[in-house]
């Protein structure tokens, strides 16, 4: 699900800035540009339903359920104020977890001769091999996945990608100096949960803004280019150069 949503959203920016590279800022073209890029954005001929990859998921992340997104969203923030408010640990919270478990399956299992009823068998907990099979083969697929695209950019990219993968790179670590990774993961896990539902509301002032500020930066990186990076010489000169040396 979520390489499919990641995919659909890089596709659909990809597609929109590639058809919008020459944005007008002047005061003349500005209504007209704006009227006809906004219905564009993040792919505006598809519901933000699709974009998103459909299925139950996107009804999660869009609350088309309210009883299942907000219990999903509370067990969420249950979760982080267990770790980051009550400082509890993994291993202590896994301890008490299971006093509770070992305490009512007791209870459960005497109960039936302390009120004079007939036993009944308390319930068993089993997880299958599969789940954590499968948990396996999704980690070190995406983790691979995202080395060989790392290596990628810094072998064979260009440096616009380069610049852009190291950017983001810096980003996260600054995001990361300033919290913890699970207050990140909380983090993304909240914006998860209310930026599709209030694009879908106000998708039309989010169009304007965001193709207005992807047009500043490109026109910001087309001069970066044509000042800076176009004159940085390239590994295939190197090669070139000291073949003529040679």
């Amino acid at each position: 699900m979520s390489e499919g949503l990641v995919h659909n959203i890089m596709d659909a920016i990809s597609d929109n800035v590639s058809k919008h590279k020459k944005v007008s800022f002047s005061e003349d073209d500005d209504s007209s540009s704006v009227s006809c890029q906004v219905k564009k954005l993040f792919g505006r001929e598809k519901p933000v339903h699709h974009i998103l990859g459909g299925g139950k998921s996107a009804d999660v992340l869009l609350w088309r359920n309210k009883k299942i997104s907000a219990g999903v969203l509370g067990g969420a923030t249950v979760v982080w104020v267990l770790f980051e408010w009550l400082n509890y640990n993994f291993l202590s919270l896994s301890c008490f977890a299971l006093i509770i478990a070992l305490l009512l399956q007791f209870l459960w299992t005497n109960a039936s001769s302390i009120l004079n009823r007939s036993s009944s068998s308390a319930p068993r907990v089993v997880l299958p091999e599969e789940v954590f099979v499968n948990i396996g083969k999704m980690v070190g697929t995406e983790v691979n996945r995202s080395l060989i695209y790392l290596q990628d950019v810094a072998c064979e990219g260009t440096i616009k990608q380069f610049v852009v993968v190291v950017g983001s790179l810096l980003a996260a670590a600054i995001i990361g100096s300033w919290c913890n990774f699970l207050t990140v993961i909380y983090i993304g896990f909240i914006a998860a949960h209310t930026l599709p539902v209030l694009y879908e509301k106000y998708d039309d002032q989010i169009d304007n803004f965001i193709l207005s500020a992807l047009g500043q930066v490109q026109h910001n990186y087309g001069k970066l280019d044509a000042g800076v990076l176009k004159r940085i010489p390239r590994a295939g000169s190197f090669k070139n150069w000291g073949r003529k040396t040679d």
